[in-house]
């Protein structure tokens, strides 16, 4: 199938889908950005691997990060699951934009967190999904049912592609074996009358972020083995996928290739970049590179997230830093999947640019 008929019948899609009126699907224009310059960015993690009790303030090249205030109840504290979740705060100008990125595992684990760390998701004024994995999207109905009703009223999800839909496997322990990872319900968004927005093409955001639209692989980076997917449609959920993969192979399952992923940077003023990869399957150097080349800006003031090393041979580890180190970021930030293997490497290599966060953590970019 061809992308212009692809586009033709997921937009007849979303006349079938919409609701009183509501239409859940849109697609972002191919046309060159003009990236936003903002003034500042902080981003709370909401969600993370892990949670450093003792985390102490710290600066990194004009980077700060300050520990997560404790819970008011000594019976409560912040929940840590294999997963990513980050609130970002943006000004420009005296005007302030808010989107969350990504949703962790449990919308349990998520609404907690929330409510210790103590930011207000009544500010939110876009969400985006980095991709269609559950450890990313799976707070979201949860976080929506509870939160709907203060949100915009024509509230977007921006996601990298169509195959955000697409179910999800994970090999199940013996050939042939395949064990459910779920998909994103977009009959659930809609009937929580959110929009989507996919972005296979580099999108600007409220005016303050922009996304890196589908990631080229140009580097070495390898996607690590890890999810399969299968693609398909039938009463409004799944994924038609054809326009990237052959159309003989929908339905059936095979390797994920995370074409839908994409990055949500920011151009902070006098800094440069910050690039957030939530997962990075296709590679945070890709996923860098990509953001200088839509956003024609070359200094790379930070790089932040998943970068799915964690499963990654030593070696090849040492060999993505050092190819980190030679885009010149003034400071990386590991969280999630990027596994014990990169901080090390880092510290080996690049110890004046590592700045450790965990769950509960802010971090504080521009004047």
């Amino acid at each position: 199938m061809k992308r212009r008929d692809f586009l033709k019948a997921s937009a007849a899609f979303a006349g079938a889908a919409a609701t009183s009126g509501f239409s859940c699907v849109e697609f972002a224009g191919a046309a060159p950005i003009e990236p936003p310059v903002v003034d500042k960015l902080t981003v709370n993690v909401l969600v993370d691997s892990t949670h450093n009790l003792f985390l102490k303030p710290a600066t990194v090249n004009r980077v700060s990060v300050t520990p997560a205030p404790r819970a008011k109840s000594y019976t409560n504290e912040l929940h840590t699951q294999w997963g990513l979740s980050l609130f970002l705060q943006s000004e420009k100008a005296g005007q302030a934009r808010t989107f969350m990125l990504d949703y962790g595992y449990t919308a349990e684990a998520l609404l907690n967190n929330i409510d210790i760390i103590g930011v207000d998701p009544k500010k939110i004024d876009a969400l985006i999904v980095s991709h269609g994995h559950f450890d990313h999207y799976g707070g979201l109905i949860g976080f929506l049912d509870k939160y709907r009703g203060s949100l915009p009223a024509d509230l977007k999800l921006y996601a990298g592609g169509e195959d955000n839909f697409c179910h999800r496997l994970v090999p199940g322990g013996a050939p042939g074996v395949f064990s459910d990872f779920g998909y994103l319900d977009r009959n659930a968004l809609a009937a929580r009358k959110v929009g989507v927005v996919l972005c296979e093409s580099p999108t600007v955001i409220a005016g303050h972020a922009f996304t890196t639209g589908q990631i080229k692989r140009e580097t070495d980076e390898k996607i690590l083995p890890q999810t399969l997917e299968q693609s398909g449609m039938k009463d409004g959920l799944g994924c038609d996928a054809s326009h990237y993969m052959a159309a003989e192979l929908q339905g059936k399952i095979i390797p994920d290739e995370h074409y839908h992923e994409h990055a949500t940077c920011f151009n902070v003023k006098d800094r440069g970049l910050v690039v957030i990869s939530s997962c990075s399957h296709r590679g945070i150097v890709n996923a860098t590179k990509q953001a200088m080349q839509v956003s024609g800006v070359q200094k790379v003031h930070a790089m932040i997230g998943g970068f799915h090393l964690g499963p990654a041979p030593t070696d090849y580890t040492k060999h993505i830093v050092s190819e980190v180190k030679e885009l010149n970021p003034d400071v990386v930030v590991p969280m999630h999947c990027s596994g014990q293997n990169f901080i090390e490497a880092m510290e080996a290599l690049a110890p004046d640019r590592l700045l450790l966060a965990s769950a509960g953590a802010k971090l504080n970019f521009g004047a």
